[in-house]
């Protein structure tokens, strides 16, 4: 039994996988794939794996989340994201609270819930999803100007906290039949000022643990990682504050600090990050029954086109009337308002709580994520290329495969590939007139790896790996060659 249960498993992740791999190809994004393996082999697909747990489904979203944020923290560069902190931190709270409000009451005329219960909905989907954000940005390689690719993740990283606290305050009142306006202020307040200073202290303490302690194998370290990230979440939890927000922080602390083994930490939380979203969506596929979900298509749809036309574009341009922000920028932040496994996540807490309509606002949330991830996710390259907001020069432009320095150090490297068009094919090296202590120290051509020399001529189709002591350097060899 234990091992046809571990065969299923594994067959789930492999199909997933492999599904993934084949999904944008097709221009379908890869989450979407893996919701679609779960469903397969729920009680009502292929497989008939009978899952219908709320309770197991909510504690593996907590975990998956954990290991999400905390990964896309340590990618989280300090110097991107300070000058947008503002921005990013109003659209994660502020935002938050008028999709919330604005779904809530678009909900209450358009179907037979109580207010509370209309508010409930629309926050449980008020929240742009971190797995969603970071994964189809990264895997589009999207780079966008204006700072506008920290300020998505930054707000995906961080407004999961006011989405948590507005769907656990909506379960409450509904279960107690009671509300306290000022209580629920000082709660919110305390959440995030507990959240956010248990963020910071366990984001230092980690570096000093992480740089001071000597472990006898090198592969602790990540496991190290591992337990004071789910440390950040508990600890945070158990004194009253909010643990998402404390895994955040902590998380772009280690990222911003001089760890000596912060690259396989990343490389560990990124590999990790990715098998915690597979079992997350294939958790969530398995929890769906799709025979409930088609009496609520035309509601469903009809709220999530709200959410995208009408909900996000308020909040986003409400939320940065504050700042000098272009109008084209704001249109490409709203429509990249991606929901995905956060909303529901936090769809289960209603079940948990066993609140009447539960599975009703379950099924809904389901359906306004699918029809967000398809239309929205789907659509982000071309969005971007069409509104003007891609970095066309930044995209040639990618860190060389052979070649990694450590964050701490000056040299950069990068690699650019040499197209029909590009200015370099049928010269020399030599002649390129490269900028000072910039090297071409490896040409990739038809698979074959080998160092160039002087009188070595560039053809179509060869990539360049390059060493250089100025990114801008990098930048011209981009402009003059590729």
């Amino acid at each position: 039994m234990i091992a046809q249960i571990i065969l299923v498993g594994a067959l789930l992740l492999l199909v997933s996988i492999l599904a993934g791999k084949t999904s944008y190809r097709f221009g379908v994004p890869t989450l979407v794939l893996f919701l679609a393996v779960g469903m397969l082999a729920g009680s009502e697909g292929l497989l008939g794996i009978n899952f219908d747990n709320p309770l197991i489904a909510q504690f593996i979203g907590i975990v998956a989340l954990n290991v999400i944020l905390f990964s896309g923290g340590l990618d989280t560069r300090w110097d991107a994201v300070k000058p947008i902190m503002y921005k990013g931190g109003l659209l994660a709270t502020l935002g938050v609270f008028i999709t919330a409000g604005s779904v809530g009451l678009f909900t209450y005329y358009l179907l037979d819930f109580t207010l509370i219960e209309a508010l409930l909905l629309g926050a449980i989907i008020s929240s742009t999803d971190a797995a969603a954000v970071f994964s189809i940005l990264r895997s589009n390689n999207i780079n966008l100007r204006d700072g506008i690719r920290p300020m998505l993740e930054l707000e995906s990283g961080s407004n999961d906290p006011m989405a948590y606290f507005l769907t656990t305050l909506f379960t409450g009142i509904i279960v107690a039949q009671d509300f306290n306006g000022w209580d629920s202020i000082f709660q919110l307040l305390f959440q995030i000022s507990i959240g956010a200073a248990s963020g910071f202290a366990i984001g230092k303490l980690s570096k000093l643990l992480i740089n001071k302690i000597e472990l006898d194998f090198e592969g602790l370290y990540p496991v190290l990682g591992l337990a004071l990230s789910f440390i950040a979440y508990s600890l945070t939890e158990v004194i009253g504050g909010n643990g998402f927000l404390a895994v955040y922080i902590s998380s772009v602390i280690l990222g911003n600090s001089k760890l000596i083994r912060k690259n396989s930490l990343r490389q560990f939380f990124d590999g990790f990050a990715w098998l915690m979203q597979i079992i997350l969506f294939l958790t969530l596929g398995l929890l769906v029954f799709p025979t409930h979900i088609v009496p609520v298509i035309l509601t469903g749809l009809a709220i999530a086109l709200f959410l995208i036309f009408v909900a996000r574009p308020l909040s986003v341009f409400i939320s940065l009337a504050f700042f000098k922000v272009k109008f084209k920028s704001k249109v490409f932040i709203s429509w990249v308002g991606l929901r995905g496994a956060v909303p529901i996540v936090f769809a289960t807490f209603p079940m948990v709580a066993g609140l009447e309509k539960a599975d009703l606002i379950f099924n809904i949330v389901f359906m306004v994520t699918l029809v967000s991830i398809m239309l929205q996710g789907t659509t982000i390259s071309k969005m971007a290329k069409w509104l003007g907001v891609e970095d066309t020069t930044v995209k040639m432009l990618t860190k060389a495969r052979a070649i990694e320095f450590s964050d701490e150090s000056k040299t950069e490297s990068a690699e650019i590939h040499l197209h029909e068009n590009s200015q370099g094919v049928g010269q020399k090296l030599y002649q390129l007139k490269l900028p000072k202590n910039t090297l071409v120290v490896m040409i990739i051509r038809d698979d074959n790896y080998f160092v160039p020399e002087g009188s070595t001529q560039l053809e179509a189709g060869d990539t360049l790996q390059l060493i250089s002591a100025k990114k801008q350097d990098l930048d011209w060899v981009v402009e003059n060659v590729g």
